[in-house]
């Protein structure tokens, strides 16, 4: 293990909206290249790291359905989204002279590779950063749920959601709640139980049952990644065991 670094190997989570910044729709060239040196410093420190990426900033399968669309076929438009996103991060870390690889759950590849597991970890065992896209590519499975398979698949030390509007996890919206009490840990029992509204569900459950570790925290301030890889920094943990210190 790098010296310093609590989490050697890690999944993490950016939803599609992180990358739109402060404009209305798609990519945000700013924020995606400050995302991409977030990650560029954290595996400098020595972590192992992949990513998922959604595609809410372009489409959102569930909006589509929602909006008379037949819910596979928009859900497999939501996945061609991250897919673009995805290529876009793998092009700001590349900037940066940080070796990437996307791989895909919908096989396309005159642009990116099949996703393969056992190549995703030899990816990330030669020091490569993997981005997954297209989610698990089935509908009716969301990003959250590919983020927790995937760190189940890499056998992740911790799945980390970076989110561009909190620094963890609270018992109501901050933005419109001022009275919104933040949380330090929690168990994943009451993430549930409380519906908390962190990562859906069967990500939760997913990530429960196979003991990982989830780790909240705000990707807007500079270095959040690499302290919260080190244990430091603002965040939330999910665990199972939240007695301890």
């Amino acid at each position: 293990m790098a010296d310093g670094v609590r989490y050697r190997r890690v999944l993490l989570k950016v939803s599609g909206e992180a990358l739109m910044g402060d404009v209305t729709y798609g990519l945000d060239p700013v924020t995606v290249d400050r995302i991409a040196q977030e990650v560029g410093s954290a595996h400098g420190i020595g972590a192992e790291i992949c990513l998922v990426v959604g595609g809410g900033n372009i489409f959102r399968g569930i909006a589509g359905a929602a909006v008379g669309m037949e819910r596979a076929s928009a859900d497999y438009m939501g996945m061609l989204a991250t897919v673009i996103n995805a290529l876009a991060l793998q092009n700001a870390l590349e900037k940066i002279n940080v070796a990437t690889r996307v791989l895909s759950a919908i096989p396309m590849q005159s642009v990116c590779e099949p996703y393969i597991r056992r190549r995703a970890i030899r990816h990330m065992e030669k020091g490569r950063v993997v981005i997954f896209a297209a989610g698990t590519g089935n509908p009716f499975f969301t990003t959250d749920t590919a983020a927790a398979l995937r760190a189940v698949e890499m056998g992740c030390d911790a799945l980390l959601k970076g989110t561009h509007t909190v620094d963890g996890v609270y018992s109501a919206d901050p933005m419109r709640d001022r009275s919104a009490v933040r949380y330090d840990r929690l168990d994943y029992k009451e993430v549930l139980a409380r519906d908390l509204n962190v990562m859906d569900a069967a990500a939760i459950q997913l990530a429960r049952e196979n003991r990982i570790p989830i780790l909240v925290f705000s990707l807007r301030q500079h270095g959040s990644l690499a302290r919260v890889l080190q244990g430091a920094g603002i965040f939330t943990l999910i665990a199972e065991d939240v007695s301890g210190g």
